[in-house]
Protein backbone atom coordinates (compact mmCIF):
# COMPACT_ATOMS: atom_id res chain seq x y z
CA UNK A 1 0.00 0.00 0.00
CA UNK A 2 3.15 2.43 0.33
CA UNK A 3 3.60 2.60 -3.25
CA UNK A 4 0.34 4.10 -4.02
CA UNK A 5 -0.48 6.09 -0.31
CA UNK A 6 0.42 9.27 -1.60
CA UNK A 7 -2.48 10.63 -4.11
CA UNK A 8 -1.02 13.17 -6.01
CA UNK A 9 -3.24 16.29 -5.97
CA UNK A 10 -1.24 18.75 -7.92
CA UNK A 11 0.94 18.79 -11.53
CA UNK A 12 4.07 19.08 -8.59
CA UNK A 13 2.80 16.13 -7.02
CA UNK A 14 2.44 14.60 -9.79
CA UNK A 15 5.92 15.42 -11.51
CA UNK A 16 7.43 13.86 -8.09
CA UNK A 17 5.27 10.59 -7.91
CA UNK A 18 6.33 10.07 -11.30
CA UNK A 19 10.14 11.20 -11.27
CA UNK A 20 11.54 7.06 -11.38
CA UNK A 21 9.23 6.06 -13.55
CA UNK A 22 9.58 6.14 -17.47
CA UNK A 23 6.02 5.32 -18.55
CA UNK A 24 2.55 5.19 -16.98
CA UNK A 25 -0.33 2.92 -17.82
CA UNK A 26 -4.04 4.50 -18.42
CA UNK A 27 -7.35 2.98 -19.34
CA UNK A 28 -11.00 4.32 -19.73
CA UNK A 29 -14.08 2.45 -19.59
CA UNK A 30 -16.33 1.48 -23.28
CA UNK A 31 -20.22 0.72 -22.53
CA UNK A 32 -19.93 -2.93 -22.42
CA UNK A 33 -17.23 -2.13 -19.12
CA UNK A 34 -14.13 -2.99 -20.86
CA UNK A 35 -10.97 -1.35 -20.28
CA UNK A 36 -9.37 0.17 -23.30
CA UNK A 37 -5.98 1.73 -22.64
CA UNK A 38 -2.38 2.06 -23.41
CA UNK A 39 0.90 2.77 -22.38
CA UNK A 40 2.49 6.34 -22.53
CA UNK A 41 5.60 7.92 -22.49
CA UNK A 42 6.05 9.94 -18.83
CA UNK A 43 6.82 12.82 -21.31
CA UNK A 44 3.39 12.38 -23.12
CA UNK A 45 1.30 11.70 -19.92
CA UNK A 46 2.62 14.83 -18.17
CA UNK A 47 1.89 16.92 -20.90
CA UNK A 48 -1.91 15.48 -21.11
CA UNK A 49 -2.38 16.01 -17.50
CA UNK A 50 -1.30 19.52 -17.67
CA UNK A 51 -3.96 19.76 -20.11
CA UNK A 52 -7.80 19.38 -20.64
CA UNK A 53 -5.64 15.46 -21.74
CA UNK A 54 -5.18 13.75 -24.48
CA UNK A 55 -6.95 12.63 -27.64
CA UNK A 56 -8.69 8.79 -27.84
CA UNK A 57 -10.04 7.34 -31.07
CA UNK A 58 -14.11 7.39 -29.98
CA UNK A 59 -13.98 4.08 -31.89
CA UNK A 60 -13.96 2.38 -28.41
CA UNK A 61 -17.61 3.92 -28.78
CA UNK A 62 -18.28 2.39 -32.07
CA UNK A 63 -17.90 -0.71 -31.96
CA UNK A 64 -18.85 -3.75 -29.61
CA UNK A 65 -17.38 -5.94 -26.96
CA UNK A 66 -15.31 -7.83 -29.83
CA UNK A 67 -14.23 -4.73 -31.63
CA UNK A 68 -17.17 -5.03 -34.46
CA UNK A 69 -18.73 -2.17 -35.25
CA UNK A 70 -22.23 -1.69 -34.46
CA UNK A 71 -25.24 -2.81 -37.08
CA UNK A 72 -25.86 0.74 -37.60
CA UNK A 73 -23.75 4.04 -37.06
CA UNK A 74 -25.16 5.93 -33.59
CA UNK A 75 -24.16 8.83 -31.91
CA UNK A 76 -20.32 9.42 -30.79
CA UNK A 77 -18.35 7.87 -33.32
CA UNK A 78 -19.39 7.64 -36.97
CA UNK A 79 -18.69 8.74 -40.57
CA UNK A 80 -20.16 12.62 -40.65
CA UNK A 81 -17.63 13.11 -37.41
CA UNK A 82 -14.89 11.28 -39.02
CA UNK A 83 -14.77 9.13 -36.10
CA UNK A 84 -12.75 11.73 -34.27
CA UNK A 85 -10.85 11.67 -31.06
CA UNK A 86 -12.59 12.45 -28.11
CA UNK A 87 -10.71 14.14 -24.70
CA UNK A 88 -9.39 11.50 -22.39
CA UNK A 89 -8.87 13.76 -19.28
CA UNK A 90 -7.00 11.73 -16.42
CA UNK A 91 -8.36 11.41 -13.16
CA UNK A 92 -5.20 11.74 -10.27
CA UNK A 93 -7.74 10.64 -7.83
CA UNK A 94 -7.23 7.31 -9.87
CA UNK A 95 -3.60 6.79 -9.18
CA UNK A 96 -2.07 3.48 -8.06
CA UNK A 97 0.31 1.49 -9.36
CA UNK A 98 0.05 -2.24 -10.42
CA UNK A 99 1.82 -4.97 -8.36
CA UNK A 100 2.04 -7.64 -10.71
CA UNK A 101 3.23 -5.62 -13.72
CA UNK A 102 6.93 -4.07 -12.08
CA UNK A 103 4.19 -1.25 -9.91
CA UNK A 104 3.98 0.53 -13.19
CA UNK A 105 1.62 3.84 -12.12
CA UNK A 106 -1.77 3.31 -13.33
CA UNK A 107 -4.61 6.65 -14.15
CA UNK A 108 -8.14 6.10 -15.10
CA UNK A 109 -9.63 8.46 -17.32
CA UNK A 110 -13.04 9.83 -18.39
CA UNK A 111 -13.79 11.08 -21.86
CA UNK A 112 -14.84 14.33 -22.91
CA UNK A 113 -17.13 15.96 -25.50
CA UNK A 114 -14.00 17.45 -27.91
CA UNK A 115 -15.84 20.65 -28.75
CA UNK A 116 -17.81 21.17 -25.30
CA UNK A 117 -15.22 19.39 -23.02
CA UNK A 118 -18.26 18.25 -21.23
CA UNK A 119 -18.87 14.49 -20.31
CA UNK A 120 -19.40 12.67 -23.18
CA UNK A 121 -22.89 11.44 -22.86
CA UNK A 122 -22.17 7.76 -23.15
CA UNK A 123 -18.81 7.68 -21.00
CA UNK A 124 -19.73 5.40 -18.00
CA UNK A 125 -17.57 7.56 -15.47
CA UNK A 126 -19.16 10.63 -16.30
CA UNK A 127 -22.65 9.42 -15.93
CA UNK A 128 -22.04 8.36 -12.57
CA UNK A 129 -20.62 11.60 -12.01
CA UNK A 130 -23.56 13.21 -13.03
CA UNK A 131 -25.74 10.96 -10.88
CA UNK A 132 -23.42 11.77 -7.46
CA UNK A 133 -23.69 15.77 -8.26
CA UNK A 134 -27.36 15.58 -8.65
CA UNK A 135 -27.15 13.86 -5.04
CA UNK A 136 -24.85 16.34 -3.80
CA UNK A 137 -27.04 19.09 -4.47
CA UNK A 138 -29.66 17.98 -2.51
CA UNK A 139 -26.70 17.96 0.50
CA UNK A 140 -26.44 13.87 -0.15
CA UNK A 141 -23.48 11.75 -1.15
CA UNK A 142 -23.82 8.52 -2.94
CA UNK A 143 -22.29 5.25 -0.91
CA UNK A 144 -22.18 1.24 -2.42
CA UNK A 145 -20.75 -1.79 -2.49
CA UNK A 146 -20.23 -4.68 -4.84
CA UNK A 147 -20.31 -8.41 -4.60
CA UNK A 148 -18.95 -10.66 -7.61
CA UNK A 149 -19.18 -14.14 -8.31
CA UNK A 150 -17.36 -15.94 -10.30
CA UNK A 151 -16.38 -19.46 -11.97
CA UNK A 152 -12.64 -20.03 -12.30
CA UNK A 153 -11.19 -22.57 -14.74
CA UNK A 154 -8.44 -24.13 -15.20
CA UNK A 155 -7.83 -22.82 -19.04
CA UNK A 156 -5.71 -20.20 -20.92
CA UNK A 157 -6.85 -17.98 -23.76
CA UNK A 158 -5.67 -20.20 -26.48
CA UNK A 159 -7.50 -23.93 -24.85
CA UNK A 160 -10.75 -22.03 -25.02
CA UNK A 161 -10.24 -21.33 -28.33
CA UNK A 162 -8.81 -24.59 -29.38
CA UNK A 163 -12.01 -26.29 -27.32
CA UNK A 164 -14.46 -23.67 -28.73
CA UNK A 165 -15.31 -22.43 -25.07
CA UNK A 166 -16.74 -26.23 -24.64
CA UNK A 167 -15.91 -29.26 -22.03
CA UNK A 168 -13.83 -26.19 -19.98
CA UNK A 169 -12.02 -27.78 -16.68
CA UNK A 170 -13.38 -26.30 -13.60
CA UNK A 171 -10.58 -25.24 -10.77
CA UNK A 172 -12.16 -27.50 -8.46
CA UNK A 173 -15.11 -29.74 -8.70
CA UNK A 174 -18.55 -30.37 -6.85
CA UNK A 175 -20.61 -27.21 -4.72
CA UNK A 176 -19.03 -25.98 -2.04
CA UNK A 177 -20.10 -22.73 -0.46
CA UNK A 178 -18.09 -20.97 2.11
CA UNK A 179 -15.68 -24.07 2.23
CA UNK A 180 -12.35 -23.56 4.22
CA UNK A 181 -11.26 -26.89 2.54
CA UNK A 182 -11.80 -26.43 -1.23
CA UNK A 183 -9.21 -22.90 -1.17
CA UNK A 184 -6.45 -25.30 -0.10
CA UNK A 185 -6.19 -26.46 -3.80
CA UNK A 186 -5.33 -23.54 -5.19
CA UNK A 187 -4.31 -21.51 -2.06
CA UNK A 188 -1.79 -19.51 -3.79
CA UNK A 189 -4.08 -18.55 -6.03
CA UNK A 190 -7.12 -17.40 -4.21
CA UNK A 191 -4.84 -15.78 -1.46
CA UNK A 192 -3.29 -13.19 -4.08
CA UNK A 193 -6.54 -12.08 -5.47
CA UNK A 194 -7.14 -11.11 -2.26
CA UNK A 195 -3.56 -9.22 -1.18
CA UNK A 196 -2.97 -8.07 -4.72
CA UNK A 197 -6.07 -6.71 -4.72
CA UNK A 198 -5.02 -4.57 -1.25
CA UNK A 199 -1.77 -3.72 -2.84
CA UNK A 200 -3.86 -2.14 -6.18
CA UNK A 201 -6.31 0.05 -4.00
CA UNK A 202 -9.10 -2.26 -3.91
CA UNK A 203 -9.98 -2.83 -0.25
CA UNK A 204 -12.35 -6.50 0.12
CA UNK A 205 -14.27 -6.76 2.59
CA UNK A 206 -15.07 -11.00 2.27
CA UNK A 207 -13.43 -13.44 -0.13
CA UNK A 208 -14.74 -16.86 -0.18
CA UNK A 209 -15.98 -19.70 -2.32
CA UNK A 210 -19.47 -19.95 -3.81
CA UNK A 211 -21.92 -22.53 -4.34
CA UNK A 212 -20.72 -24.37 -7.50
CA UNK A 213 -17.36 -25.69 -9.82
CA UNK A 214 -14.89 -23.31 -8.40
CA UNK A 215 -17.09 -20.63 -7.83
CA UNK A 216 -15.55 -17.50 -5.62
CA UNK A 217 -16.96 -14.41 -4.26
CA UNK A 218 -15.32 -11.49 -3.16
CA UNK A 219 -17.29 -8.47 -1.95
CA UNK A 220 -15.73 -5.45 -1.89
CA UNK A 221 -15.27 -3.18 0.66
CA UNK A 222 -18.42 -0.16 0.95
CA UNK A 223 -17.12 3.09 -0.38
CA UNK A 224 -18.42 6.10 -2.20
CA UNK A 225 -19.82 5.39 -5.52
CA UNK A 226 -17.72 6.57 -8.23
CA UNK A 227 -15.05 4.61 -5.91
CA UNK A 228 -16.64 1.68 -5.82
CA UNK A 229 -17.42 1.51 -9.61
CA UNK A 230 -13.58 2.51 -10.12
CA UNK A 231 -13.02 -1.04 -7.76
CA UNK A 232 -14.98 -2.94 -9.20
CA UNK A 233 -14.10 -2.67 -12.72
CA UNK A 234 -10.45 -3.13 -11.64
CA UNK A 235 -10.89 -6.05 -9.96
CA UNK A 236 -12.41 -8.03 -12.55
CA UNK A 237 -8.81 -6.75 -14.17
CA UNK A 238 -6.90 -7.59 -11.17
CA UNK A 239 -8.19 -11.09 -11.09
CA UNK A 240 -7.90 -12.00 -14.70
CA UNK A 241 -4.55 -10.66 -14.77
CA UNK A 242 -3.31 -12.71 -11.51
CA UNK A 243 -5.66 -15.65 -13.30
CA UNK A 244 -3.64 -15.65 -16.03
CA UNK A 245 -0.16 -16.10 -13.92
CA UNK A 246 -1.78 -19.36 -12.48
CA UNK A 247 -3.17 -21.00 -15.70
CA UNK A 248 -6.88 -19.62 -14.43
CA UNK A 249 -9.76 -18.01 -16.19
CA UNK A 250 -12.15 -16.11 -14.23
CA UNK A 251 -15.20 -15.40 -15.83
CA UNK A 252 -18.11 -12.79 -14.67
CA UNK A 253 -20.57 -14.35 -17.31
CA UNK A 254 -23.74 -14.13 -15.80
CA UNK A 255 -24.91 -18.08 -16.25
CA UNK A 256 -22.28 -20.02 -17.70
CA UNK A 257 -24.10 -23.23 -17.14
CA UNK A 258 -28.10 -23.67 -17.51
CA UNK A 259 -28.25 -26.12 -14.27
CA UNK A 260 -26.34 -24.12 -12.09
CA UNK A 261 -27.04 -21.05 -9.99
CA UNK A 262 -25.31 -17.78 -12.44
CA UNK A 263 -23.32 -15.07 -10.97
CA UNK A 264 -24.28 -12.44 -9.47
CA UNK A 265 -23.19 -8.89 -8.87
CA UNK A 266 -25.60 -7.61 -6.11
CA UNK A 267 -25.20 -3.72 -5.38
CA UNK A 268 -25.71 -2.52 -2.00
CA UNK A 269 -26.20 0.93 -2.07
CA UNK A 270 -27.20 4.24 0.82
CA UNK A 271 -26.69 7.96 0.76
CA UNK A 272 -25.46 9.77 3.37
CA UNK A 273 -25.47 13.91 4.62
CA UNK A 274 -23.01 16.10 4.96
CA UNK A 275 -22.36 14.97 7.89
CA UNK A 276 -21.68 11.23 7.02
CA UNK A 277 -24.91 10.27 8.75
CA UNK A 278 -27.05 7.69 6.54
CA UNK A 279 -30.24 8.90 5.90
CA UNK A 280 -31.54 5.52 4.95
CA UNK A 281 -31.75 5.02 8.90
CA UNK A 282 -34.58 5.67 11.50
CA UNK A 283 -34.26 8.83 13.65
CA UNK A 284 -32.98 8.07 17.01
CA UNK A 285 -36.59 8.50 18.44
CA UNK A 286 -37.41 5.67 16.52
CA UNK A 287 -34.77 3.31 17.20
CA UNK A 288 -36.44 0.89 19.60
CA UNK A 289 -39.78 0.44 17.69
CA UNK A 290 -39.55 1.47 14.33
CA UNK A 291 -41.70 4.40 12.21
CA UNK A 292 -44.80 4.99 12.83
CA UNK A 293 -45.67 5.67 9.20
CA UNK A 294 -43.83 3.79 7.50
CA UNK A 295 -46.26 2.04 4.83
CA UNK A 296 -45.31 -1.42 5.18
CA UNK A 297 -43.62 -3.25 8.40
CA UNK A 298 -40.87 -4.11 5.73
CA UNK A 299 -39.79 -0.16 5.92
CA UNK A 300 -40.74 0.38 9.50
CA UNK A 301 -36.55 0.55 10.53
CA UNK A 302 -35.80 2.78 7.71
CA UNK A 303 -36.49 6.18 7.14
CA UNK A 304 -38.95 8.24 5.02
CA UNK A 305 -36.62 9.13 3.07
CA UNK A 306 -34.94 5.40 2.70
CA UNK A 307 -38.57 4.47 1.74
CA UNK A 308 -39.25 6.97 -1.18
CA UNK A 309 -35.48 5.54 -2.65
CA UNK A 310 -36.65 2.15 -2.84
CA UNK A 311 -39.75 2.88 -4.54
CA UNK A 312 -37.57 5.09 -6.76
CA UNK A 313 -36.12 2.02 -7.83
CA UNK A 314 -39.26 -0.05 -8.01
CA UNK A 315 -40.76 2.24 -9.89
CA UNK A 316 -38.22 2.50 -13.04
CA UNK A 317 -36.26 -0.29 -12.91
CA UNK A 318 -37.87 -1.82 -15.95
CA UNK A 319 -37.61 0.96 -17.75
CA UNK A 320 -33.83 0.89 -17.22
CA UNK A 321 -33.13 -2.48 -17.20
CA UNK A 322 -30.23 -2.59 -19.74
CA UNK A 323 -28.42 -0.77 -17.76
CA UNK A 324 -28.49 -3.10 -14.95
CA UNK A 325 -28.53 -6.31 -16.86
CA UNK A 326 -26.52 -5.20 -20.58
CA UNK A 327 -26.11 -8.72 -22.10
CA UNK A 328 -28.34 -11.76 -24.00
CA UNK A 329 -27.10 -14.09 -21.26
CA UNK A 330 -27.85 -12.01 -18.23
CA UNK A 331 -31.34 -12.71 -18.62
CA UNK A 332 -30.71 -16.64 -18.43
CA UNK A 333 -29.42 -15.90 -14.97
CA UNK A 334 -33.18 -13.97 -14.29
CA UNK A 335 -35.65 -16.53 -16.00
CA UNK A 336 -37.06 -19.25 -13.71
CA UNK A 337 -34.06 -17.62 -11.43
CA UNK A 338 -36.30 -18.17 -7.96
CA UNK A 339 -34.20 -21.39 -8.21
CA UNK A 340 -31.57 -19.64 -7.55
CA UNK A 341 -31.99 -16.69 -5.58
CA UNK A 342 -31.89 -14.92 -8.84
CA UNK A 343 -34.91 -12.00 -9.17
CA UNK A 344 -36.89 -11.55 -11.94
CA UNK A 345 -39.59 -9.59 -11.13
CA UNK A 346 -40.32 -5.80 -9.37
CA UNK A 347 -40.37 -7.27 -5.38
CA UNK A 348 -38.66 -5.88 -2.03
CA UNK A 349 -38.73 -7.63 1.48
CA UNK A 350 -36.89 -6.88 5.07
CA UNK A 351 -33.84 -9.31 4.84
CA UNK A 352 -35.02 -10.88 1.59
CA UNK A 353 -32.72 -12.58 -0.86
CA UNK A 354 -35.61 -13.98 -2.83
CA UNK A 355 -36.14 -10.43 -3.61
CA UNK A 356 -35.59 -7.66 -6.17
CA UNK A 357 -34.18 -5.36 -3.84
CA UNK A 358 -33.34 -6.58 0.23
CA UNK A 359 -34.05 -3.99 2.68
CA UNK A 360 -31.11 -4.44 5.36
CA UNK A 361 -32.15 -2.34 8.23
CA UNK A 362 -32.90 -2.82 12.20
CA UNK A 363 -32.99 -5.41 13.81
CA UNK A 364 -30.43 -7.14 11.44
CA UNK A 365 -27.65 -4.96 11.26
CA UNK A 366 -27.25 -1.35 13.51
CA UNK A 367 -29.62 1.73 12.12
CA UNK A 368 -26.05 3.22 10.36
CA UNK A 369 -25.42 -0.27 8.20
CA UNK A 370 -29.19 0.57 6.90
CA UNK A 371 -28.88 -0.40 3.23
CA UNK A 372 -30.35 -1.37 -0.07
CA UNK A 373 -29.10 -4.46 -1.58
CA UNK A 374 -30.01 -4.84 -5.47
CA UNK A 375 -29.78 -8.31 -6.55
CA UNK A 376 -31.02 -8.06 -9.81
CA UNK A 377 -27.51 -7.56 -11.78
CA UNK A 378 -25.18 -10.09 -12.55
CA UNK A 379 -21.60 -10.33 -12.29
CA UNK A 380 -21.15 -8.98 -16.24
CA UNK A 381 -22.93 -5.42 -15.62
CA UNK A 382 -21.27 -2.55 -16.27
CA UNK A 383 -21.26 -0.93 -12.61
CA UNK A 384 -20.85 2.57 -13.57
CA UNK A 385 -24.24 2.01 -15.81
CA UNK A 386 -26.10 -0.12 -12.88
CA UNK A 387 -24.81 2.25 -10.22
CA UNK A 388 -25.64 5.29 -11.98
CA UNK A 389 -29.45 3.79 -13.12
CA UNK A 390 -29.87 3.18 -9.14
CA UNK A 391 -29.06 6.22 -7.58
CA UNK A 392 -30.65 8.28 -10.01
CA UNK A 393 -33.87 6.13 -10.10
CA UNK A 394 -33.64 6.66 -6.49
CA UNK A 395 -33.19 10.55 -6.25
CA UNK A 396 -36.10 10.62 -8.67
CA UNK A 397 -38.00 8.55 -5.75
CA UNK A 398 -37.36 11.24 -3.72
CA UNK A 399 -38.06 13.97 -5.69
CA UNK A 400 -41.44 13.09 -6.21
CA UNK A 401 -41.65 11.79 -2.72
CA UNK A 402 -43.00 8.29 -4.45
CA UNK A 403 -45.04 5.58 -2.66
CA UNK A 404 -43.93 1.89 -2.60
CA UNK A 405 -46.21 0.48 -5.92
CA UNK A 406 -46.77 -3.10 -4.75
CA UNK A 407 -46.53 -4.59 -0.88
CA UNK A 408 -43.36 -6.75 0.24
CA UNK A 409 -42.54 -10.05 -1.43
CA UNK A 410 -43.51 -11.56 2.00
CA UNK A 411 -47.33 -10.51 1.57
CA UNK A 412 -47.14 -11.35 -2.05
CA UNK A 413 -48.79 -14.92 -3.01
CA UNK A 414 -48.38 -17.81 -6.06
CA UNK A 415 -52.37 -16.50 -7.28
CA UNK A 416 -50.50 -12.55 -7.38
CA UNK A 417 -47.82 -14.00 -9.95
CA UNK A 418 -50.33 -15.61 -11.74
CA UNK A 419 -53.26 -12.72 -12.16
CA UNK A 420 -50.58 -10.35 -13.00
CA UNK A 421 -50.85 -8.01 -9.60
CA UNK A 422 -47.04 -8.89 -9.48
CA UNK A 423 -45.07 -6.63 -12.02
CA UNK A 424 -42.14 -8.93 -13.84
CA UNK A 425 -39.04 -7.52 -15.14
CA UNK A 426 -38.34 -8.08 -18.71
CA UNK A 427 -37.23 -11.60 -19.77
CA UNK A 428 -34.92 -10.66 -22.74
CA UNK A 429 -32.20 -7.94 -23.35
CA UNK A 430 -34.99 -6.95 -26.33
CA UNK A 431 -37.51 -7.12 -24.38
CA UNK A 432 -35.40 -4.92 -22.33
CA UNK A 433 -34.33 -2.38 -24.66
CA UNK A 434 -37.31 -1.90 -26.65
CA UNK A 435 -39.01 -1.16 -22.79
CA UNK A 436 -36.15 1.60 -22.55
CA UNK A 437 -36.27 3.09 -25.79
CA UNK A 438 -40.18 3.58 -26.46
CA UNK A 439 -41.19 7.23 -25.91
CA UNK A 440 -41.97 8.31 -22.68
CA UNK A 441 -39.86 5.60 -20.64
CA UNK A 442 -38.38 6.58 -17.33
CA UNK A 443 -35.13 6.15 -18.62
CA UNK A 444 -35.43 8.98 -21.43
CA UNK A 445 -36.71 11.60 -18.64
CA UNK A 446 -34.33 14.87 -18.17
CA UNK A 447 -33.17 14.14 -14.88
CA UNK A 448 -32.62 10.49 -15.14
CA UNK A 449 -30.65 9.65 -18.56
CA UNK A 450 -32.25 11.74 -21.72
CA UNK A 451 -32.94 10.63 -25.21
CA UNK A 452 -29.04 10.78 -26.50
CA UNK A 453 -27.80 8.11 -23.68
CA UNK A 454 -30.97 6.26 -24.79
CA UNK A 455 -30.58 5.95 -27.83
CA UNK A 456 -27.33 5.68 -28.16
CA UNK A 457 -27.22 2.91 -25.64
CA UNK A 458 -30.18 1.11 -26.80
CA UNK A 459 -28.49 0.93 -30.43
CA UNK A 460 -25.87 -0.67 -28.95
CA UNK A 461 -27.95 -3.31 -27.23
CA UNK A 462 -30.11 -3.87 -30.47
CA UNK A 463 -26.16 -4.60 -32.70
CA UNK A 464 -26.25 -7.43 -29.13
CA UNK A 465 -29.76 -8.33 -29.91
CA UNK A 466 -29.18 -8.52 -33.54
CA UNK A 467 -26.28 -10.66 -33.25
CA UNK A 468 -27.74 -13.44 -31.55
CA UNK A 469 -30.65 -13.32 -33.20
CA UNK A 470 -28.48 -14.46 -36.44
CA UNK A 471 -26.99 -16.75 -34.55
CA UNK A 472 -27.41 -20.92 -34.42
CA UNK A 473 -26.10 -22.11 -31.39
CA UNK A 474 -25.50 -25.94 -30.63
CA UNK A 475 -29.02 -26.10 -28.52
CA UNK A 476 -30.72 -25.37 -31.65
CA UNK A 477 -28.33 -28.06 -33.63
CA UNK A 478 -28.89 -30.50 -31.41
CA UNK A 479 -32.40 -30.15 -31.02
CA UNK A 480 -34.05 -30.30 -34.63
CA UNK A 481 -31.16 -31.52 -36.93
CA UNK A 482 -32.03 -34.87 -37.24
CA UNK A 483 -35.90 -35.12 -36.05
CA UNK A 484 -37.29 -31.51 -38.12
Amino acid sequence: MALTSRIPTTYAELEDVLKHDNKVKVAGIDVDGVLRGKFMSKEKFLSAASSDGFGFCSVIFGWDIHDAVYSRELLISNKKNGYRDIIAAIDLSSYRRIPWEDNVPFFLVSFLDPETKQPLVVDPRGILKVATERAQNIGRKCFAGVEYEYFNFKETPDTLAEKKFSNLQPLTSGNHGYSLLRTQLNNTYFKELFDESERFRIPIEGHHTETGPGVLETALAYTSALQMADNAILFKYLAKSVGMKHGVIPSFMAKPWGNLPGCSGHVHVSLRDSNGRNVFAVADADREHGRQDAQYEDTRHMSHEGEWFLAGILDGIADVMPMVVPTINGYKRLVGGEAFWAPNAVTYGYDSRGASIRIISPPAVPPAATRLEVRVPGADMNPYYALSAIFLLGLRGIEKKLSLPCPPIGKVTLEDRANGKVKMLPASLEAATQTMMRPGSVAREPGMFGDDFVDHFGGTREHEVRLWNQAVTNWEVERYLELA
